[in-house]
């Protein structure tokens, strides 16, 4: 692309050098720097890339976008200063690719909990409704029917704007996108245009990168607070954050709540672990379903679709056909009697849910098992909760690991046990290793029991010390199973 037609709709300092050179890729990594690709020179948390742009240039980048310029200029190569490389990069990208965020319906979903579940279902349901998608998740990046492995909740901006203008390429018509607070902050989703900005909910989580939960909430609202008048921010109204997302955005301002009035709203009617019998804005369906988060999901996913005009009996008939997302509250019975449920609760307002779900259905006749950790090198305040959730929910929980990272196991379960109240103390174990720790739970349980492995859900590797290893909750029940039951 002709470096002019990049530069479109971006605020430039000043240029030296020839603007109408040809630029064949953008990178923001000097190291994947090629002969006339655009270099674009950012401040990070751990280097900075204005220290990169001697090198940039030695490996053959045509053009510099930087904040300062360096003090030697190159006369073959073209410097545009601005005031803010990261911020610019994201609309660089967009106009690299042609924008195609405005030439899909894009919607993007936040929140601590659900981003994952809402968008894949949203996925599912216009699969349903005969509509090519892309997907971008946490699990997976999908193009209709490929798919791409995910890395993060949010890709870099530059990975982003590639896989929307290859989804406009191949005819797809929506786009359904997970938006974390870190993209936010890092401004991953600068430059895109959202048709529909979705929020979950607002719970107890990333602390060790915010700092603050102040700082976190108004990182998620940077979200709507940058959508345009055309868009529409449809929000949980029963979070108490939902209407603090909604205070300065120009977008057209909807609600959906299941214990208030709003624009879209659910009441769970039955529920048991095979599904739940829900009503929509006084339209009853069965969904396989089951969970009250879910009740919530599905509400997000029903005003999503019916604000892109879509008829809400047609839509509540393609959510009546949805299965369950991977990792998520997903369930199977052993032919032992004893009922499994593999979750990602991670954070201490998720693992609360699934365990107060659980409750509401069982009879209580059968016992509660609770296998969990939590994530090394993470917040640490939200251990001690997260060991008082599961001790005071369960009849018996096993404390683990979840992900260790660089940190000490043992470190991690002794933070989360000092949240463990004294009358509790005789209902819980610790065992480091996950795999002993999920035995012991099969050991001690009885035929009716409901044992929760909760924290990695779909994950398929622990990592320790930098290391992943291969280890599937879902596998490791299975093949244990197979082993004790003989």
């Amino acid at each position: 692309m002709v470096l002019t037609d990049l530069l479109k709709r971006i605020p430039v300092v000043e240029i030296h050098g020839n603007d109408t050179r040809e630029v064949s890729e953008l990178v923001f990594d000097s190291r994947k720097v090629t002969e006339n690709s655009l270099y674009i020179a950012i401040r990070g948390t751990a280097a900075d890339g204005h220290s990169f742009i001697t090198s940039s240039v030695e490996k053959g980048a045509g053009t510099i976008i930087c904040e300062e310029l360096p003090e030697n200029l190159d006369e073959n190569v073209t410097y545009v200063k601005v005031k803010d490389s990261s911020k610019t990069l994201g609309q660089l990208a967009s106009n690299f690719y042609g924008n195609p965020s405005e030439k899909l319906n894009l919607i993007g979903v936040t929140g601590t909990n659900g981003k994952t579940s809402v968008s894949t279902l949203l996925f599912d349901v216009f699969k349903n409704l005969g509509y090519d998608s892309v997907l971008l998740s946490t699990v997976e990046i999908r193009i209709g029917e490929k798919i791409i492995p995910a890395t993060h909740t949010t890709p870099d901006v530059i990975t982003i704007n590639k896989i929307l203008a290859q989804a406009v390429e191949e005819g797809c018509d929506f786009a359904f996108m997970e938006v974390s607070s870190h993209g936010i902050a890092q401004n991953r989703i600068e430059g895109l245009h959202f048709k529909i900005a979705g929020f979950t909910n607002l719970t107890h989580d990333h602390l060790d990168y915010h700092k603050t939960f102040d700082e976190y909430l108004k990182t998620k609202k940077r979200f709507f607070d940058g959508l345009d008048e055309n868009a529409v921010a449809l929000t949980n109204i029963d979070d108490k954050n939902g209407n603090v997302m909604l205070q300065n955005t120009k977008a057209v301002k909807k609600s959906y709540a299941s214990k208030t009035m709003a624009d879209y709203h659910g009441k769970l009617l039955e529920a048991d672990f095979n599904g739940m019998l829900l009503n929509f804005n006084g339209k009853e369906f069965w969904t396989t379903l089951t969970g009250k988060f879910n009740v919530y999901n599905l509400l997000l996913v029903f005003g999503i679709a019916a604000e892109l005009g879509f008829e809400q009996g047609i839509v509540l008939q393609a959510i009546s056909t949805l299965k369950r997302v991977s990792g998520r509250f997903e369930t199977f019975k052993s032919d032992g009697g004893i009922f499994f449920i593999v979750d990602y609760a991670h954070t201490p307002d998720a693992l609360e849910n699934v365990l107060d779900s659980i409750n509401d259905i069982r009879t209580k006749n059968e016992r509660l098992i609770t296998v969990f950790g939590c994530g090394g090198d993470r917040d640490h305040a939200k251990r001690p909760e997260m060991g008082n959730i599961a001790t005071k929910k369960s009849t018996l929980s096993i404390i683990t690991s979840d992900n260790p990272r660089t940190e000490n196991p043992a470190v991690i379960i002794k933070e989360i046990e000092a949240g463990v109240e004294p009358q509790h103390f005789s209902k819980y174990t610790s065992i480091p290793d996950r795999r002993e720790a999920i035995k012991m739970a099969i050991k001690f349980a009885e035929p009716k029991d409901i044992i929760l492995v909760a924290g990695k859900g779909h994950e398929n590797y622990q990592e320790i010390n930098g290391v992943k290893h291969h280890f599937d909750d879902k596998e490791v029940i299975n093949e244990l199973w197979k082993l004790m039951s003989k």
